[in-house]
């Protein structure tokens, strides 16, 4: 059973590109999809985890918008810190999938009981990801990963019940 889903930011939830205007401001594009996915999976019990190696404050945002428990920015361990969430909420790496798309993502992946990336991953990612999505970072990918796992889990059924449910 998965209790933690571990996501990587650029590239992952984000099409990997780094917007910066003139003035150095930094802009990411984040799917709506990914967020209602990932907010309604917290609902179902799941925690979820950031660990990024980039420090950007709208990824602290965007995580604490959708109700993520754990951010980690700066983080090039991301074994280190992974590790500590872990243990913070007595979960094992059985039980938890990780979904990441480049290099400094496969470490942990390997130790997951689970791990998915976008389809436009690093070769090496996708050669060890036990679900490779169709769509591209940033575009739905986490959202069809997580649909993926919630429906193993036998959990996508309630969410389905939660939206399509009439008022009595």
């Amino acid at each position: 059973m998965i209790k933690l889903v571990v996501l990587d930011v650029d590239g992952t939830l984000t099409d990997g590109k780094l917007y910066i205007d003139n003035m150095g401001n930094e802009m990411k594009a984040f799917d709506v999809k990914d967020g209602l996915a990932i907010s309604q999976s917290i609902k179902q019990g799941i925690k979820f985890a950031i660990i990024t190696g980039k420090t950007s404050k709208i990824v602290e945002r965007r995580g604490k918008e959708l109700g993520i428990q754990e951010i980690v920015q700066g983080s090039w361990n991301k074994i280190e810190a992974l590790e500590k969430i872990l243990k913070k909420y007595d979960i094992t790496f059985d039980e938890t999938a990780y979904i990441g798309d480049d290099l400094i993502d496969l470490k942990p992946m390997k130790l997951c009981g689970f791990s998915a990336c976008p389809k436009d991953s690093v070769n090496e990612i996708i050669e060890i990801s036990d679900f490779v999505s169709t769509k591209n970072g940033g575009c739905g990918a986490v959202r069809e990963i997580l649909e993926f796992i919630l429906k193993k889990e036998n959990l996508w059924e309630n969410i389905i019940n939660n939206f399509s449910a009439t008022e009595q």
